[in-house]
């Protein structure tokens, strides 16, 4: 039996104890729940402690949260959040460096908590912060991990950073503008000056001032991804907040400074480690002597067989946006974090014929493109939407691992498609139908998206096609799938006819000799009353000869059974084996007679071959069996659904009828014979009835 809903299984950890396998009733309030837990371990003062997830963020519960928890979960009994908070506000004002470093470690970590954080600021926490940052000359790991507690207690919206002081604020520019300072200190300024610039225009003005734009082109010309990204993002937040005319001011002094050429040294570096990863370029092999335009050419020639449209420049394939370099950091990550799929997806695809490859650059491109419409990313946040997908505070690297599973989907459905180039966006079509309907599941993990997508093939999505096409025109509502039945003995008599119809007009065969060789050719028609197969041969030209002048016949009375394929007694001699295939789906042969003398076909086309073999079966009186057949019938049935059901349209179908109401009480159908009148007779003259006698 199922527990009830307000119950979940959960695993309750601590240091040097043996972990607690508990039932959380969700309805018995959390005080009663952590002095439950601490009497097991025999813990006095449980106001003192908290419940704390053990993976991920590691959040406390509380009251407001503690229905997010699952079964399964594993908690841990720790500190409560204002013991926590009284400890490291304590710890961060230590003269010991070790025991200050590491209480500012703690704190930037458990800042991301909002419970933590509102205890801590309610503290005073932040103004002890201002204090280290304003009055401390320490630019290594110590501030490093005071600049990262002030960000994530910033990021709960407690204070505003227009409470900042001119003090602080001086230093964390000091910071952005020094040369001999921790990477990780200069990451972290410049995150902080980015959430600033937007907030007033006094701290705009205020950091535009400070931190000039050559500082920021420097910044941006470093080998750190890292820096140039937090450089680029403080820079894009000035130009947002800036005025048109000081827009254009900014924009004409970096077209002068030619920031592109920054942009476009990382861009180049990450393309050719794209190629690079994928081939072992001739060019870049030890004691290769190749000049420049030899080795221009050759990689070229690699960057068309990584799918670039602009083999020569194949940073011009990116110039879209969206989605932009967006698409080029997804290449990139695929290939360094999955590299042995990546490479299988290359060289997989450099292999086949040029028509058939799929185009790796390209498809990540427009598949970008298509994550970032059905995601909305760039899109401004939606105060009514509804979809939430769990998974996406899962990963880490939620967009790039999404890529990954999805770039590998293109590939895979390419080849259930057989695509050529030329069906490179009815690919890309069927792919996203892919994503979005298993998003419309609500995956909960990255991991059963992949599972459920994977399952999603093409084949699995023509058939939801036809379904939904066949519920959008009701042909599958109860009453129509009656109507359906109903109407297919008539069409299939109507098939059967056309069957034999076409078999009285005759077909022209060839005869094949032992050696598969063409010769002779022969005719064979049924009689117009269906009871006589008149067939002989005929001569070359001859395109529909009379009944009269085909010699030999077999009565439709002496027939006994149609044979296909393998079964034919002429299709049972060896012979090469794709002649032989081709054989085996046009053979049909008559076994007629006492002694079971069999007549040979070989039908000239499929078409001729399903007409003729659900014809004899008509004769001998069994189903039609052809997939011919089946695809007449379901024109036919379409056909006249269609018609019958014309006055219906834009009418919704139930799918049972609707009830019969009751007679009514003063209904009466019945007739009483007693009180008839008299038969006429001759003579009598009728009139109106009258009240005397006589």
């Amino acid at each position: 039996m199922p527990p009830p809903k307000d119950v979940v299984k959960i695993a309750i950890q601590m240091v040097g104890a043996i972990p607690q396998l508990i039932e959380l009733q969700q309805t018995k309030p959390l005080a009663s729940v952590l002095k439950d837990v601490c009497d097991a371990w025999s813990l006095p003062n449980a106001e003192r402690y908290a419940l704390q997830y053990v993976d991920g963020r590691q959040t406390y519960i509380t009251e407001s949260n503690r229905g997010e928890i699952k079964n399964g979960s594993i908690l841990r009994l720790t500190t409560s959040p204002d013991q926590e908070a009284e400890r490291l506000y304590s710890g961060i004002q230590s003269n010991n460096a070790d025991v200050k470093t590491d209480s500012l470690k703690k704190l930037a970590s458990l800042s991301q908590d909002v419970t933590f954080a509102q205890e801590f600021i309610n503290r005073n926490g932040l103004k002890q912060i201002f204090y280290i940052v304003e009055e401390g000359n320490d630019t290594g790991e110590m501030l490093a991990h005071t600049l990262k507690a002030f960000m994530e207690l910033m990021e709960h919206d407690f204070v505003s950073w227009e409470t900042l002081s001119a003090a602080f604020i001086k230093k964390i520019v000091s910071y952005v503008n020094m040369n001999a300072v921790d990477a990780s200190v200069q990451q972290l300024s410049l995150s902080i000056l980015e959430n600033m610039v937007p907030t007033s225009r006094l701290l705009f003005e205020l950091v535009k001032k400070e931190v000039t734009l050559d500082r920021l082109l420097t910044h941006l010309q470093v080998t750190n991804a890292q820096l140039q990204l937090k450089a680029m993002a403080l820079l894009i937040a000035l130009l947002l907040a800036a005025t048109d005319a000081e827009r254009r001011d900014m924009m004409d002094y970096l077209r002068e400074k030619n920031i592109r050429q920054f942009i476009h040294k990382e861009q180049r570096e990450l393309l050719q480690s794209l190629r690079q990863t994928a081939f072992e370029s001739e060019s870049e092999a030890p004691g290769s002597n190749f000049s420049t335009e030899r080795r221009r050419s050759l990689c070229a020639k690699e960057f068309r067989k990584l799918g670039f449209m602009n083999n020569s420049n194949p940073a011009e394939d990116l110039r879209r946006a969206p989605p932009g370099l967006l698409a080029l950091d997804n290449m990139v990550y695929f290939s360094r974090h999955t590299p042995n799929a990546y490479s299988r997806f290359v060289l997989e695809n450099s292999s086949r014929e040029d028509k058939h490859e799929c185009p790796f650059a390209r498809s990540s491109i427009q598949l970008t493109l298509i994550l970032c419409e059905i995601l909305h990313v760039g899109e401004p946040c939606s105060e009514t939407a509804q979809a939430f997908y769990p998974m996406f505070f899962g990963q880490d690297h939620f967009f790039e691992e999404l890529f990954c599973i999805c770039i590998q989907l293109v590939n895979k459905t390419w080849k259930e498609m057989r695509a050529t180039q030329e069906d490179f966006d009815k690919v890309l079509q069927v792919v996203r139908e892919q994503i979005t309907r298993t998003l419309s599941l609500k995956p909960t993990s990255l991991e059963l998206f992949k599972t459920r997508v994977n399952a999603l093939n093409y084949s699995e999505i023509l058939k939801l096609r036809q379904t939904e096409r066949l519920h959008q025109e009701e042909t599958l509502a109860v009453p129509v799938l009656e109507l359906r039945e109903r109407l297919k003995p008539e069409l299939l008599e109507l098939i059967r006819q056309q069957r034999l119809l076409h078999l009285c007009e005759g077909t022209l065969f060839r005869k094949i000799s032992s050696r598969r060789r063409q010769d002779k050719l022969w005719y064979c028609r049924l009689s117009p009353n269906h009871k006589v197969l008149h067939y002989g041969d005929v001569e070359e030209g001859v395109d529909s000869p009379p009944i009269e002048s085909l010699p030999d016949k077999i009565p439709v009375a002496d027939m006994k059974m149609l044979l296909m394929g393998k079964e034919c007694p002429h299709t049972k001699e060896k012979s090469s084996g794709k002649q032989n295939k081709d054989v085996l789906e046009l053979a049909f042969s008559i076994v007629y007679d006492v002694e079971e003398y069999c007549l040979n076909f070989i039908a000239p086309t499929r078409y001729e071959f399903c007409l003729w073999t659900d014809g004899l079966n008509v004769l001998l009186g069994k189903e039609m069996t052809s997939e011919r057949m089946q695809t007449d019938l379901d024109v036919l049935l379409s056909m006249e659904l269609k018609l019958r059901l014309l006055d219906l349209e834009n009418i919704s179908i139930p799918d049972t009828p609707p009830p019969v109401p009751k007679p009514p009480s003063n209904l009466n159908f019945c007739y009483d014979f007693s009180h008839a009148e008299q038969p006429w007779r001759p003579g009598i003259r009728r009139g109106p009835a009258t009240s005397g006698g006589g």
